[in-house]
Formats: C-alpha cells, sequence, structure tokens
C-alpha cells in the first residue's frame, strides 16, 4: 500500500493522470458508491462540444450590480442555476509550468470562467491606473510596497511576510469572487491556483529563513480564522514538474529577477515540491478530486479535459468528507453560503488585516502609518476620493465623498 502521496506521484504516466481518489493511500479508502439526490451534483463535468445543442444557461444573477441580500433570497433560488459544471477546478504546480495557458484552456473547452493567479498590482494599482509603487522613495522603508519580483530579489528582506500576507488577503479575495460566481450565475470557475496552496510557500519560506517562524504560525491562524466557512473546490489537478525542469524553465525564460534569485535553487525548489505533495496534496485529496500529471513537458488541455469528463463526483455519501462542502439538505442553506460570500466580501476580507505585535515585521508605528496614508491619498492620483468622485481625473459627480483606504 502506497504510503505517501510523492508516492504516487513518482508513478505518473508521461501523458496521463494519476487520481488520488482511486489510490490506495490510507487516508483515501472506504469511499462507497452512492447517487447523490441533489440536483448540482447529478451528472458529471461536460465539455461544450459534448452538450445538447439546445442548452442554455439560466440568466444569471447580477451579483456585481445588485445585492443578493435576505429580500431578495426568498424570490431567487439559488440551486435553479446550478448544472454538472457548477463546480470550482483549480489548476497548481511549481513555477514555471505555465498554469495559466492550461487553466484557460480548460475554462474555454468547458464554458467556464477562468480566474488568473493572484497579482499585487490589485493592491499597489488604483481603478485609476496609478501605482503606489511609484511613491516608495517617499515612505519609510517599513511600509513601502514589495512585490513578487523584490522577494525573488532579496527574498530575505525585512517586508517579505508583510508580501505573503498581502497575498493571502488577495487570493481570499479571488476565492470569495468564485464562490459567489458559482453561487450567483452557476457557471463554474477554474482558478490558477488558490488560497489552499498559499501555505506550501509559506511553509518552504520558514524552513530556508525568508519568513520566522513567529510569521509562520501567525499565517495559518489567520488563514484559519478567514476560510472556515469557504467550500473548497472539486477538483484540484496539479502538474508534476521535476525540480531540474523548473529550472530549466526558468533559465530558458530569462527574467532577470527569477534567473538569478536565491529562491529558485535546487534546495529550495525541492523543499517546495515536498511541501506540495506530502501536505497540499494530501490534505486536499480528503476534501476534494485530485489529479496529477507528469508536467515535464506541457501536455494537451482537451486530454485533461477528457480525464475531467471521467470524473464521477457523484459517488459519495452524506457520510464521506470528499464534497460535503457542497452537500446541503436545504436550499436556505444554499442561500445563506451565497449571500455571506456576495454581501459580505469586504466585512470577511477585514477579518484579515489585523497584524499580531510579536510579529515585529508585520506591525509599523503611528508615525509610520500616517505618513503612509498622508502619501496614499495625497501623492497618488486617485486615491483621495472613492473611486468616481475624483473631479480632477475626470469624473463627475453630485456628492464627494472622503475615501476609506481600508476599502478601496
Amino acid at each position: 500500500m502506497a504510503g505517501t502521496v510523492s508516492a504516487v506521484v513518482a508513478t505518473v504516466r508521461q501523458r496521463g493522470i494519476v487520481s488520488l481518489a482511486r489510490c490506495s493511500l490510507p487516508l483515501l479508502s472506504g469511499a462507497k458508491t452512492f447517487d447523490l439526490s441533489q440536483i448540482e451534483q447529478r451528472r458529471g463535468i461536460v465539455s461544450k462540444s459534448m452538450r445538447l445543442p439546445d442548452y442554455k444557461r439560466k440568466a444569471p444573477f447580477p451579483y456585481t450590480e445588485k445585492r443578493y441580500n435576505l429580500w431578495r433570497a426568498i424570490f431567487d433560488d439559488t440551486t435553479q442555476r446550478f448544472d454538472e459544471n457548477s463546480k470550482i477546478l483549480v489548476v497548481d504546480g511549481p513555477p514555471s509550468g505555465n498554469k495559466a495557458k492550461l487553466a484557460m484552456g480548460i475554462a474555454e473547452e468547458l464554458d467556464m470562467m477562468y480566474m488568473p493567479g493572484a497579482n499585487l498590482d490589485e493592491r499597489y494599482i488604483n481603478k485609476y491606473g496609478y501605482d503606489l509603487r511609484s511613491v516608495n522613495d517617499q515612505l519609510p522603508p517599513n511600509v513601502r510596497c514589495f512585490d513578487i519580483n523584490d522577494f525573488l530579489r532579496d527574498p530575505n528582506h525585512w517586508l517579505v511576510a508583510k508580501m505573503q500576507f498581502e497575498l493571502m488577503r488577495i487570493r481570499f479575495g479571488q476565492y470569495l469572487d468564485a464562490l459567489s460566481h458559482v453561487l450567483n450565475t452557476g457557471q463554474g470557475v477554474v482558478m490558477n491556483r488558490s488560497i489552499y496552496s498559499e501555505g506550501v510557500f509559506v511553509d518552504t519560506m520558514a524552513e530556508h529563513g525568508f519568513i520566522t517562524k513567529k510569521a509562520q504560525s501567525f499565517y495559518f491562524e489567520t488563514l484559519e480564522q478567514g476560510d472556515y466557512e469557504f467550500m473548497r473546490p472539486h477538483l484540484v489537478i496539479y502538474l508534476d514538474i521535476p525540480v531540474q525542469q523548473v529550472l530549466k524553465n526558468i533559465k530558458d525564460r530569462n527574467r532577470p529577477e527569477e534567473v538569478n534569485s536565491p529562491f529558485y535553487t535546487a534546495k529550495v525548489l525541492a523543499s517546495l515540491e515536498k511541501n506540495y505533495k506530502e501536505k497540499y496534496l494530501r490534505k486536499m485529496a480528503k476534501h476534494a478530486e485530485v489529479l496529477v500529471y507528469n508536467w515535464k513537458e506541457e501536455g494537451d488541455p482537451e486530454v485533461v479535459v477528457e480525464d475531467i469528463e471521467r470524473i464521477n463526483f457523484d459517488k459519495y455519501t452524506d457520510y464521506d468528507l470528499k464534497l460535503e462542502d457542497w452537500r446541503f439538505d436545504k436550499e436556505w442553506d444554499w442561500k445563506y453560503k451565497r449571500i455571506m460570500f456576495s454581501q459580505y466580501r469586504e466585512h470577511l476580507l477585514s477579518d484579515l488585516i489585523l497584524p499580531k505585535l510579536n510579529v515585529p515585521e508585520l506591525v509599523a508605528t503611528a508615525d509610520e502609518v500616517m505618513t503612509f496614508y498622508d502619501v496614499y491619498e495625497n501623492k497618488v492620483p486617485g486615491n483621495k476620493y472613492l473611486h468616481g468622485f475624483n473631479k480632477d481625473l475626470g469624473d463627475s459627480y453630485l456628492f464627494k465623498l472622503k475615501s476609506d483606504s481600508l476599502i478601496k
């Protein structure tokens, strides 16, 4: 009997796939076949080419324009829009695997929404296109912007922990958006990584001294407080790439900050691979279907889609952990989740911004914070007032409002 995920991964065929649900791992044994009665789980995922010619998805609820609140929930059921593709899929794996290309290809084939990977531009570039990083020289060192390229150049920098917490908030928000999209439209989502694998990088950073153990501990403490209401993905697709191939891919694409990075070394990448396989995949396999591919050479998205279509998402009972997040007895249970993810997004995100005093790299002094907001609101165009209320940038409005930086 195989004892570790890594042992299973080592057996993956060049073209093919291993479904961890079918492996003889102790943590995956004992699943029984059972046809669920819930509307959202009756059939497997279907590609566009296999749908009936007259298939038409029900009109989505315009959740980006209207609040889905208690009143609307009385008249608008959630499961009425679900079909066999109302699911969340995540493409994951080590750097350089071109996960975006595969995720976009799968989304296209399955008529799902593609969600790109986290990018700190979301935090540093405002809705008018102005970049807070352009005023870094006017900010105290402790509150300056620090992005992925900065990290690759200097992974031992004091601001690395801060960067990782910023990425957590972005990925947290993305997963909220993915859940909200599925529940409001019925359309599935394919994500390029997710909040669930971010801890793999945190563990690797802590092992090699790029962040402190206190920052590592607080990261998982914060994450646990934030995602307890989440519904984990239906399927994780892991692209397995040998360490030497990752290094070759990085060398071939020849980005200076990557080629010379102390993070992209055989030793660090080996730790990352181990954490992915022994922590992330083993944990996710308890709750989601997992497909693992040998991605030393890029495969064909159509082949991956064929493998996805073969998965039976209906075979688990109410007593199985796998896919339990997506099994509810009552329509109002679905509505509760939908209201939470759609209406209380900013409230849920606000729980992730509180620092801890015993993690000094995440704490700034009052003077540093005051300087930050002074520069943020007065030196970066478009930050003084809420988006749409900046007359100097061409906005027209009836009432001018002072912006709250925390919600921008």
